[in-house]
């Protein structure tokens, strides 16, 4: 039986409580130093199946700027990010962009759309 002991930091909260993580054969048997509930959840999944917001931008074509910020519309798992910042090279979209609209529907079949974090104007000559 393989025990391990990691220390983290809860990101949570504005606590950002340092937390002890005992995980026993790969699962998490006991979590300490958190002061809300939230902390062992974190704990959990930060072990378990780490997920993070992707932010990033893609080409914009006939727009003001020639870059418009995008962002996951929720986490992704973590060991994919790359994989997603890599297809969105390959994006190129039309202006106008409109805040909030999707960009990228369903990237690489995780179940997860990108989505403008800002609008981008046509560029007038």
């Amino acid at each position: 039986m393989a025990v391990e002991t990691r220390i983290m930091n809860c990101i949570m909260c504005p606590l950002g409580c340092e937390m002890t993580v005992t995980i026993e054969n790969g699962a998490v048997t006991g979590v300490t130093g958190n002061t809300c509930p939230r902390g062992p959840k974190y704990a959990h999944d930060e072990v378990v199946a780490p997920k993070r917001m992707l932010t990033s931008t893609v080409r914009v074509n006939g727009g003001l700027l020639p870059l418009v910020p995008v962002v996951s519309k929720t986490t992704l798992p973590k060991e994919r990010i790359l994989d997603c910042a890599a297809a969105l090279r390959q994006v190129i979209v039309e202006a106008p962009v409109s805040e909030g609209q999707v960009i990228v529907e369903n990237i690489l079949g995780l179940g997860v759309d990108i989505v403008a974090s800002r609008s981008m104007e046509v560029h007038q000559e």
